[in-house]
């Protein structure tokens, strides 16, 4: 007979509670996710730790049940629980990224493989349908093209759109008859997804060839790639890319996309790493990669970051050169004034 469990909240500020926390991660082989909005316990009749479970915005993370207590359900519970506290704050659209042996775990509580990549990581959701879904939303907003037509994608965070991003956009769009150019939705930059979205939309608006897309759940930032189940730095890089690259091609066949454009990346080591891997991996599925040399200003790469610092430095009359008059327009409105807070406020505000 299975005994009872205390469910109870482990706020990062209760230094027992997190000690004993970390030690369940540890002996399950991961460790603590830096992005966690709640983390919920669940302790035996000794008040000791037996499983636990986080969530950050709407995925799953840190979930984990003591090798001695595995088989009673307790995380088909602990994913129930966080799954009624998603639901109470508005959130019903879960995923969840783990190691691939644990996939048929997940399975049997309710979530559905998106892609994997083979001994690193598998990417669920808990739609059926979800990823299909969102491809067919891609259908709809794919303009009617000729039988034929070299279609084309980018995918850019713009934070914030720069002459850089323009110029990108600018070469792939004239080298193809239609390119999707896809906004990372996450917002986890410093400028929001919504003012992004539209900066780009506004930037882009000449160009008649080119259809935007938001990239929903199904790529996320570096800065909150779950790898709490990834040991290697270097293999936390290649399990995002390789990821990323997985759900692309899905979205290639789907739309017809036979190139990928990407900027050269002088500066970012992870962009980097994305490229290389991207220029690896993509050209199997017949998606030709294709790296555009940076425009520049000054005798330097124009980029997103450098933007971000003369505004973290109060210098924001010597970005002009950088953007397009839209983003300028922006930072002098209202909105734009407090992201530029924002961002001269942030520790950091330069990705390596």
């Amino acid at each position: 007979m299975f005994e009872e469990y205390e469910e109870s909240r482990i706020y990062p500020s209760d230094k027992r509670a997190m000690e004993e926390y970390r030690a369940l991660l540890e002996r399950e082989g991961i460790r603590r996710d830096g992005s966690l909005e709640y983390t919920l316990g669940l302790y035996d009749s000794q008040g000791s730790l037996v499983a636990t479970g986080s969530y950050y915005k709407n995925t799953l993370r840190c979930l984990a049940v003591d090798s001695t207590h595995q088989g009673e359900g307790l995380m088909n519970r602990v994913v129930s629980r966080l799954t009624d506290l998603e639901a109470q704050r508005g959130v019903f659209h879960l995923f969840l990224y783990t190691k691939c042996d644990k996939v048929p775990l997940f399975r049997d509580i309710g979530f559905w493989e998106i892609c994997r990549v083979p001994g690193l990581v598998a990417f669920l959701e808990n739609r059926r349908s979800g990823f299909d879904d969102y491809l067919q939303q891609l259908r709809k907003e794919q303009p009617e093209i000729p039988a034929g037509a070299r279609q084309a994608a980018i995918v850019m965070n713009a934070n914030p759109f720069t002459l850089g991003h323009r110029w990108l956009v600018e070469q792939a769009a004239s080298q193809c008859d239609l390119l999707h150019l896809f906004v990372v939705t996450e917002d986890a930059s410093l400028v929001p997804f919504q003012a992004r979205y539209r900066l780009v939309a506004e930037g882009v608006a000449d160009l008649p060839n080119v259809v935007l897309h938001q990239t929903g759940s199904y790529m996320i930032s570096s800065s909150t790639f779950p790898s709490y189940f990834i040991k290697d730095s270097g293999d936390v890089i290649q399990a995002q890319a390789r990821l990323d690259v997985q759900v692309f091609k899905g979205i290639a066949a789907a739309l017809g996309i036979t190139a990928r454009y990407v900027g050269e990346e002088p500066f970012s080591q992870v962009t980097a790493a994305y490229n290389r891997i991207m220029a690896e991996e993509l050209p199997k599925d017949g998606i030709q990669c294709v790296v555009i040399p940076r425009r520049e200003e000054g005798g330097r790469a124009i980029s997103a970051s450098a933007v971000r610092q003369l505004i973290h430095e109060g210098r924001l009359e010597e970005i002009r050169p950088l953007v397009p008059e839209s983003t300028y327009r922006f930072f002098l409105s209202p909105e734009g004034e407090k992201v530029a807070e924002a961002i001269r406020a942030a520790k950091e505000v330069i990705h390596y």
